[in-house]
C-alpha cells in the first residue's frame, strides 16, 4: 500500500513539473501541447501517469465489484498477466508499423478488460465451494458481467466496423480478442446460473455436472473454431500471428479434455448403471457407512465399486462426470470394469493331479535311457544326454544276469523322478480373475494358501541347491578317481598271451570258470567304461 502511494505521488510529481516546464517556455496552451507530443521524455513522463491512472481505477473497480481478493485470485491474475503482456510484445512487433499512442492505448485497455474476465471467471468458479452466498455477492457479479459484456459487444462492432470501412488492419486483433471475451462471459454467466439453481435447491442437483460438462464443450468448440478464423485470416492478409500460438494451443487442448471428458464420464456412469452392483445393508454395516463425497450417511441408493468401496449413486455421477477414479483409492474404474464387459470365453480347467498319484512312465524312451526332463526346468543347465543302455550278454549267459542290470540302470532313473516330484510343489493352483465377490473369510484363506505356495517355492528352490551341491561333489569324486588311474604298460600283452595260452590248458583239461567269475572280470572292466561316458 505504501509503495503504491510512494509511485502515485511521484508521478503526479514528474508530470506536473513536465506540464509547468512546457507552459513556462511557450506561455500558451497548444504550443505547450505540440512542444509535449513532440518531446520524448515528455511523453515518458505522461505514459507513466497512465499507467498509474489505469492503476488506480482498476483497484477502485475491484473494490466495487469484488471486494478482497483471495490468494488464489490474486496469484491466477498475475501468472495470466505475465502471459498476456508478453503476448502483446510479441504483437508490437507483428504490427510495427501501426505502432502509435493510440495502439498503445487500446492494448492497455484490453489488458484491463481481460484482468476482470478472469476475475470473474474465478469468482464464479466460488460459488461451488462457499457455503453462504449474500445478495450483494449476486448484484456485483450479474452487475459485472452485464458490464463486461457490453463492452466486448462494442468493441466487436468498432472493430468490424473499421474492418469494413479502412480494410484490415490492427483492428482485426482487437475484434478477435474481444470476441474470445465475449465466450468467455458467456461460460462464466452460465456457470453463474448454473450455481444459483444449485443452491436454491433443498437437493443436491445431480444433473448439474452434466451442464457444466457440456457448457464447457460448447465453449470450447467455439473458441476453436474463433482461433481457426483468426489465424487463416492473418496468415491471407498479414502474417504468421506468433503471439495466438500460446493461447490456441490452450484453447484446442481445453476442448480435447472436454471431449475426452464427455466420453468417459457417459462409458462411466453406464458401467455404473449396469455393471457395479448395489450394496446391501450387510456392505454398508461392514463398513463406514458415511459417503465421502457428500459426508452424509448411506442408507439406499449406493453403489460398490469394483474396489468394494461405496459412495451414493448420485455422488459418484457427479464425481465420474469430473473424473473416472475411485474417490478413496483412486483406482480407474474403467479400466477396472474392462474384463468384465467382454468376458472371454473360459475353458474348463484340467482336473489337478493327486499328490500320492502314481507317476506314468515315460513314453518313447529306451531301456535304461534317463527320461528327458521338461523344457525351462533348469533354466542354467544345458540339454542332458541319457545314459546308454549296459552292453548286452553272450548268448550263451543265462538271462538272470540281465534282470538284475536292468532293473540297477532303471533305479537311478526313477530315484530322479521321485526327488523331482519331491521337490517341486504344485504350482497349478491360480487366484480368481476377481476379488470383488470374495468374502473377508475367503481373502484371508487365499492370502494364507499364497504364503504356503511361496514357502514351498522357497523349499523348492533349497532342494535344487542341495541337489545340485551333491551332483558336482560326485562329479569331482569321479575327476579325481579318473586323476589317480595308471596309465597301461606294455608288458600287459604278453601277460594277456600266457594267461590266454594258460585258459587255453586248463579249458582242455575241463575246468572251466563259473558265472560269477565272468561277472568279477566284467566289473574289473567297469571303470574304463564309466570313464568313457564320462
Amino acid at each position: 500500500m505504501v509503495r503504491a502511494a510512494l509511485v502515485t505521488g511521484t508521478s503526479l510529481v514528474l508530470t506536473g513539473a513536465v506540464v509547468a516546464h512546457a507552459y513556462f517556455l511557450k506561455h500558451q496552451f497548444y504550443p505547450t501541447v505540440v512542444y509535449l507530443t513532440k518531446s520524448s521524455p515528455s511523453m515518458a513522463v505522461i505514459y507513466i501517469q497512465a499507467f498509474v491512472l489505469v492503476f488506480l481505477l482498476g483497484k477502485l473497480m475491484r473494490k466495487v465489484f469484488f471486494g478482497q481478493l483471495r490468494a488464489a485470485e490474486m496469484e491466477h491474475l498475475i501468472e495470466r498477466s505475465w502471459y498476456a503482456v508478453t503476448e502483446t510484445c510479441l504483437a508490437f512487433t507483428v504490427f510495427r508499423d501501426d505502432f502509435s499512442p493510440r495502439f498503445v492505448v487500446l492494448f492497455t485497455l484490453l489488458l484491463f478488460l481481460k484482468c476482470f474476465h478472469w476475475l470473474a471467471e474465478d469468482r464464479v468458479d466460488f460459488m461451488e465451494r462457499s457455503p453462504n452466498i449474500s445478495w450483494v455477492f449476486h448484484f456485483r457479479v450479474l452487475s459485472l458481467m452485464v458490464l463486461l459484456g457490453v463492452l466486448d459487444f462494442l468493441f466487436v462492432n468498432h472493430a468490424c466496423h473499421s474492418i469494413i470501412t479502412r480494410g484490415a488492419s490492427v483492428q482485426l486483433v482487437f475484434g478477435f480478442e474481444y470476441a474470445i471475451l465475449m465466450t468467455m462471459v458467456l461460460t462464466t454467466f452460465i456457470k453463474y446460473t448454473l450455481h444459483t439453481i444449485d443452491l436454491q435447491s433443498e437437493n443436491p442437483w445431480d444433473n448439474k455436472a452434466v451442464y457444466m460438462l457440456y457448457t464447457e464443450l460448447f465453449t470450447g468448440f467455439i473458441k476453436v473454431l474463433l482461433y481457426m478464423a483468426f489465424m487463416t485470416i492473418m496468415i491471407k492478409v498479414h502474417t504468421f500471428p506468433l503471439f495466438a500460438i500460446r493461447p490456441m494451443y490452450l484453447a484446442m487442448r481445453q476442448f480435447k479434455k472436454a471431449v475426452t471428458d464427455a466420453i468417459m464420464s457417459r462409458r462411466a456412469i453406464r458401467n455404473m448403471n449396469t455393471l457395479y452392483p448395489d450394496a446391501t445393508p450387510e456392505d454398508l454395516q461392514a463398513t463406514d457407512n458415511v459417503c465421502i463425497i457428500c459426508r452424509e450417511e448411506m442408507v439406499t441408493g449406493a453403489k460398490k465399486l469394483p474396489c468394494n468401496h461405496i459412495f451414493h449413486s448420485s455422488c459418484l455421477r457427479s464425481w465420474f462426470q469430473r473424473q473416472q477414479t475411485c474417490p478413496t483409492c483412486r483406482m480407474d474404474v474403467l479400466r477396472a470394469s474392462q474384463p468384465n464387459q467382454t468376458p472371454a470365453p473360459a475353458q474348463a480347467p484340467a482336473p489337478a493331479a493327486a499328490a500320492n498319484a502314481p507317476v506314468p512312465p515315460p513314453v518313447n524312451v529306451a531301456p535304461g535311457m534317463m527320461p528327458q526332463f521338461p523344457p525351462g526346468l533348469f533354466p542354467f543347465w544345458g540339454p542332458l544326454p541319457g545314459a546308454p543302455p549296459p552292453p548286452a550278454a553272450a548268448p550263451g549267459a543265462p538271462a538272470a544276469t540281465d534282470a538284475p542290470q536292468t532293473s540297477a540302470a532303471a533305479t537311478p532313473a526313477q530315484g530322479a523322478g521321485q526327488q523331482l516330484l519331491i521337490i517341486l510343489p504344485n504350482l497349478s493352483s491360480m487366484p480368481p480373475s476377481t476379488l470383488s465377490t470374495m468374502s473377508e473369510a475367503e481373502l484371508r484363506e487365499l492370502e494364507q494358501e499364497g504364503r504356503r505356495g511361496l514357502e514351498a517355492r522357497l523349499q523348492c528352490l533349497q532342494n535344487i541347491h542341495t541337489l545340485l551341491d551333491a551332483a558336482m561333489l560326485n562329479i569331482h569324486h569321479y575327476l579325481s578317481t579318473v586323476a589317480t588311474l595308471s596309465p597301461p604298460r606294455s608288458e600287459t600283452n604278453a601277460g594277456e598271451t600266457s594267461t590266454s595260452v594258460n585258459a587255453e590248458s586248463s579249458s582242455s583239461t575241463g575246468n572251466t570258470e563259473t558265472p560269477s567269475q565272468e561277472n568279477e572280470a566284467q566289473s574289473g572292466d567297469l571303470p574304463e567304461v564309466n570313464v568313457t561316458n564320462i
